[in-house]
Formats: C-alpha cells, sequence, structure tokens
C-alpha cells in the first residue's frame, strides 16, 4: 500500500471486521491499525479500489476535486480549447486517480463507463459533479454500464441518460467529422486513443495503397484519404462498422472514388491480399482480456503479423496494434519479431507507440499502459 498502487489484492487481506456488500466504501488498515487507504470493495481478486490514502470523505466535493484534476490536465494538453478536435477522454480510471471510472467527452456528450459496483453506485453524486465541473461545455451525460460492469454484479445497469439528453452526435478530430454511435457502437461509441496514431499515418500515407484492418468506425481510413492515399480499402467483420465508415467517409470527403469498404472475416480478407498495399494498419480487439487467454493472444498476433508481412509490398510500412492491457510492451513486441521471422522478410522498427496524453498512466499503476504499437517498414 505504500507504494501507492490503486489496487488491494485479495491475497493481500488478512481479515475484514465484517462482511461489506459489493460497492460499499471501506477503510483499509495495516495489522497495526493504521489508516492505509479507502475505496469501494469488490469481491474479487482485486478486492478494492482505493479512491484515496488520504482519511478524507468521498463526497460531492471529492469527486469535484478529482474531476477537475483531470480536466487541467486536459487543459494543459491543449485539448479542452482545441478548435480543430472536440472529443477527447475526460477521466481514464486509475490514470486518474477515479478507478473504474471512465468518461468520453463528444463535442459536448459526456459517456460514461462504471468498470465497478461502486462507481456506479455513485453515478448520480458523479453527474452532479461532472455538471458543476464543466458547466455549459456539458449538454447531456449517457452512461453506458451495462456491459461494463462485472458479469456478476450485485446491481443491474440499463444504458440510457443520467443528464440532459443528445440525438445524433458528430465529433470533430483535427478537423476530421465522425458520426459517433454512443448507443450501440463499441465502447463508448469512437476509439479515441488512436487520436496521435492516425495523424502519425496520415503523414505516410501519400501516394500508398492503404488496408485498414479491422477498421470501425474508419478513423484511420479518413486520415489516410486526407494524406493523399492513392487507395484506401477498410475491414471489419460488422456489417454495423462498415456502415458507419462508409457515414464518416461521406461527412468528410462526399462520394469517394478511392475508398471501398468490405463486411468481412479480416483474416480471410488478408490471406488474399498478396502484395496488393503498401500500407496496412492492424488494429485488433484485444486478444486477451484475462491472462489465461495470454497465449493463445500471442499466438493470434504471431500470426496476424506474420500473415501481414509476407501480403506487403516491397518497401511497405505497417501500423500494428495490442490493446489488451495483459500483453506487455516486450511481449508483443516479441510477438510481432515471431510473425516477421516467419515470414522470412527484413522488417525495420520506424517508432513505438502508446496511448496519447489523455489517456494518462498512474506511474504506481504500469498496468493502465494497455496500448501497445510499432511501425515497421518492410523490405
Amino acid at each position: 500500500m505504500m507504494r501507492f498502487h490503486p489496487w488491494v489484492f485479495s491475497g493481500a487481506i488478512k481479515k475484514m471486521s465484517e462482511k461489506p456488500a459489493e460497492g460499499q466504501l471501506v477503510d483499509v488498515v495495516s495489522n497495526e491499525g493504521s489508516f492505509l487507504g479507502k475505496g469501494h470493495y469488490q469481491p474479487s481478486s482485486i478486492s478494492v479500489r482505493i479512491l484515496s490514502f488520504q482519511q478524507e470523505e468521498i463526497d460531492l466535493s471529492f469527486w469535484k476535486r478529482r474531476i477537475l484534476n483531470a480536466w487541467n490536465v486536459r487543459k494543459a494538453c491543449h485539448l479542452t480549447d482545441s478548435p480543430e478536435t472536440n472529443v477527447f477522454r475526460l477521466v481514464h480510471g486509475e490514470g486518474d486517480d477515479l478507478p473504474g471510472l471512465i468518461a468520453d467527452y463528444y463535442n459536448g456528450l459526456l459517456v460514461t463507463q462504471m468498470h465497478s459496483a461502486g462507481m456506479y453506485l455513485e453515478r448520480e453524486i458523479l453527474a452532479q459533479a461532472f455538471k458543476e465541473v464543466l458547466g455549459d461545455r456539458l449538454l447531456a451525460i449517457y452512461d453506458k454500464s451495462e456491459g461494463a460492469l462485472p458479469y456478476n454484479a450485485p446491481v443491474k445497469a440499463v444504458n440510457g441518460f443520467i443528464l440532459g439528453s443528445c440525438g445524433e452526435l458528430t465529433a470533430k478530430e483535427y478537423g476530421k467529422l465522425f458520426r459517433i454511435d454512443y448507443a450501440e457502437g463499441q465502447k463508448t461509441g469512437f476509439f479515441i486513443d488512436q487520436r496521435e496514431n492516425r495523424r502519425l499515418m496520415q503523414q505516410m500515407a501519400l501516394d500508398r495503397e492503404v488496408l485498414n484492418m479491422f477498421c470501425y468506425t474508419g478513423g484511420f481510413s479518413v486520415f489516410a484519404l486526407q494524406g493523399g492515399a492513392k487507395l484506401v480499402h477498410s475491414v471489419d467483420s460488422s456489417k454495423q462498422a462498415i456502415d458507419l465508415t462508409r457515414q464518416n467517409i461521406l461527412l468528410n470527403f462526399g462520394e469517394e472514388s478511392r475508398h471501398e469498404a468490405f463486411a468481412t472475416d479480416a483474416f480471410d480478407f488478408l490471406r488474399q491480399a498478396d502484395k496488393k498495399y503498401d500500407l496496412i494498419i492492424l488494429d485488433p480487439p484485444a486478444f486477451a482480456k484475462h491472462t489465461d487467454a495470454l497465449r493463445n493472444a500471442l499466438q493470434g498476433y504471431k500470426k496476424l503479423n506474420a500473415r501481414a508481412i509476407e501480403a506487403i509490398r516491397p518497401g511497405g510500412i505497417i501500423f500494428t496494434f495490442s490493446c489488451s492491457q495483459v500483453v506487455s510492451r516486450d511481449a508483443f513486441r516479441k510477438a510481432v519479431f515471431s510473425g516477421a521471422a516467419a515470414a522470412g522478410r527484413s522488417v525495420r522498427i520506424l517508432y513505438q507507440l502508446s496511448q496519447p496524453e489523455d489517456h494518462p498512466v498512474n506511474i504506481y499503476h504500469p498496468e493502465g499502459e494497455y496500448l501497445k504499437g510499432l511501425v515497421l517498414y518492410v523490405e
């Protein structure tokens, strides 16, 4: 605890004075009885998510201070007043000392996800705190915790507005427009964490033929076209994702002959992509959400990257990512190395990528560094 890690694991608990309910605020004390921290209890391997290492009340004033701190981080990074971008992550769980809470800001709409019963039980006071901190910048809050809470949590979340309301929503990232499906889309509706990586890819897209695998809403595709790509193919197994991709291309470019989208299995498509492309983006969903799936996940990354390295033209560039928290940066790099070795081609690493500044990593919680990426040059 004196290392300020925000999780207390079940194996570290010697005894409990009483059986707390899931989501209840509890104090954590040492063997000698001295106060160590206060947080939400959960009957799982992570038994307490620490909210404060100080003996203080967890009330409206507390939530406002934490949210204001998070806002000030984004303000210091010039995200809150950018004329080109009105979408960013406002609260990133442990990275903002609010474990169990995600809050993404989309042009006046805040989409929240509570990943613990304790945070979900605080949702009404959290909504009040967000409104008091953001003021007129906040028009509505949509809570999307239904699929985020632990499957056996005692509370039954129902997605919906907890403040105000909002209809169809369009947001802006570096001047590009994106339709945000906050109600039915994955996560909170948009993968904000790839913002800076999309911008980097745009700088490399000129005159290239681009394949965007696992495209979701077509973020990389939009930036590739903006960067002057000769051709962009977007691939996702979800027809809903492909429909959103087409909408976003239309929104930014109108009818665009350089772009084509395919609702099909990514691995099947890649098998047929022999030497057709000279820039490939691999941004798959998490291959492993738990450590027991780690071995299969690393094999999946090896197989996927080997196929892309085999398929790309000489002089091609691959942007490859893992968003699995349980896959370490070193393990991901080794999986990509194994894929390159299996493909038998010369490969250089140009960039090593991570998540942007609105997804901060608490220095005491290295597990928060979940997004890993490499930019490869393939001879």
